[in-house]
Order: structure tokens, then sequence, then C-alpha cells
């Protein structure tokens, strides 16, 4: 079976980790298994080219990162952001010392001119990585909030201002000349396409920003399937509760289905709402209810076995 997860942030990151364990167990390894994950909270700072996303899922699928944070390494030490900070620079974005690493070469290579799909290969390679992790585009994307005080970078946003400013709108900056990596268009041909339990606005719309990607997955013949990030009116993890209210979204997984429903073909959810069920049929979804908390690895492949099943 083919796979591909469309992924952004921790819930990405760890789907995509349960999905290499489901298909690993049973295959010996996960060809079949392709992550396209988001590119538009990437940013340059101390002159580095820094991924977030795309690092949260190679560490996690990897098993270096820290569990209880849900990015950066396990482990991790900071004497190069503490000399930073004594030397007069801004240290509001966290960089840990092995992570720096990651950053240094991606920097170097990206300089040589390799494609950001090229170095994700090798730092996935490097770190014993199963799947095919691919950006959504090697070209420049900028995810832009606009909000009460004005249009921020995605970073200043999220981490900078701990996203407490209300979100009026979002714009993808580069997108309009972006084209899909090698690779992803052909990938939405997969068997199953899963949309991770990622921040629709933030993880998921950029990638369906880039031309291209969203009518490959519209007409993709394969099973689409999106888990809902919202659980019980409550976001898992993150900022996505206050997007859906400020952006005039019904706050359940009822709302995130409306988003979706011309894009999957299965809307599941979470136990806790199994009484949408029936109003996201209404949309002409299948719906499927489970538990969709993945905590641990157990969690993780539970929830990959049972969406395996849906193809």
């Amino acid at each position: 079976m083919n796979v591909t997860l469309l992924a952004g942030g921790v819930g990405g990151a760890r789907l995509a980790h349960g999905l290499d364990l489901a298909l690993g167990a049973t295959s010996g390894g996960t060809p079949g298994l392709t992550v396209v994950v988001n590119v538009g909270d990437d940013v340059e700072l101390h002159g580095l080219a820094i991924s977030p996303d795309i690092d949260t899922v190679l560490y996690t699928l990897a098993g270096l990162n820290d569990e209880d944070r849900g990015w950066g390494l396990r482990g991790e030490s900071y004497a190069t952001l503490a000399a930073l900070k004594d030397l007069g620079e801004d240290t509001w974005f966290t960089l840990g010392d092995r992570d720096l690493a990651t950053h240094i070469v991606r920097t170097a290579r990206l300089r040589r001119g390799e494609p950001l799909s090229a170095v994700t290969a090798h730092l996935a390679r490097a770190a014993g990585v199963r799947p095919r992790v691919l950006p959504v585009t090697d070209d420049r994307l900028a995810t832009l909030v606009d909000t009460p005080s004005g249009r921020l970078g995605f970073q200043e946003y999220f981490v900078g201002r701990q996203h407490a400013d209300a979100v009026l709108g979002l714009h993808f900056d580069g997108a309009d000349a972006a084209r899909p990596a090698p690779g992803v268009l052909d990938a939405l041909a997969a068997d199953l396409v899963v949309l991770a339990p990622s921040n629709p606005f933030l993880s998921i719309e950029p990638l369906l920003a880039v031309p291209g990607v969203r009518a490959a997955l519209a007409g993709a013949r394969g099973r689409r399937v999106a888990v809902s990030p919202i659980v019980g009116g409550q976001a898992i993890k993150g900022p996505a509760a206050q997007i859906l209210e400020s952006l005039g979204h019904e706050v359940s997984a009822l709302g995130v289905a409306r988003i979706y429903a011309d894009l999957v073909d299965v809307m599941v959810i979470d136990e806790r709402d199994a009484a949408l069920a029936g109003p996201v049929a209404d949309l002409g979804l299948t719906v499927r209810v489970t538990d969709t908390i993945m905590g641990g690895p157990p969690g993780r492949e539970r929830l990959a076995r049972e969406l395996l099943a849906l193809a």
C-alpha cells in the first residue's frame, strides 16, 4: 500500500511516526510512506535556514525528539544559545546545540545550490528515517499572519508572541510562484492520502496553497482521509481552536469537516465528538469515530492501523 500524509507540527509528526510503525510492522520497512511537509513556517535566524516542521517530522521518525515538548531533540543543551545572548543577539527562538548542526548542514547545502527536497532527503538518510519526507515545495513560501497589530511573520506570531494575537487572515507569500517539489504530485496518487490532525490553517493550508496540490488532492482516486485536530471543542495542541473562531468557523470537529468536505472522503473524529457524526455525514462524508488522542508510540500505531483499514 502506498500512503501519503500531509503534515505539519507535532500532530503531523506523531501520526507520521504511527504510520511508520504500522506499515513497518507488516512490511519490514516503509517504502510506501511519503510525508509531505509544510514549509510556510521556515525562517532564517542567525544566518541559518531553519525548517521547524520538517525537523519535527524527521526527529520524531528517527526517535530523537523531545516527547515532553513535542519539538526539538531529546537531551538537548543550549550553550551556543547562551553565548549568542551574551553577545547581544536576540534569542527568542530556542535553538539547541545539536539542533544547530541540522541547520548548519541545511544552510551549507542550500548555499551550494541543492534544493530543499534533496537536503531533506540527505538529513533523513543520516538520521535513519525510513519514510520519504518531502517539503511541499523547494521554492520560497512564507506564512504571514494578519492580526489586530498588523501583519506578522509566522514565527514572530507563533513563537515570539506565543500565538496570543487574534488571527484575522492568512497570506502565503510566494505561493503563486511556487512549484510542488519533485515527487509531491505523484505522492497524491497514493492508495491512501491522509490529512494529519495538524492545524488546518497554519499547517495544511500552506500545502494546499502551492499551485497544483489542492487540485491533485481533490482529484485523487485513492481514499482521502482527514483526522480532526479538534476534540471536544478544543485543540489537541496549539491555536487551531482560536483561529477557527476568529475566522468565523465553528470550533468543533464539524467545523473542520466543513473546511475539508470537498477534499476528502472520510472524516475521522474523536469518541468525545460522536454526537457530531450525523452532521458530518450530512456533508457527504464517511465518518469514523475513534480515539484520536495518540499519546505515545502505541497510541500512534493504533490510530494509524485504523486509518490504514479505511483504504
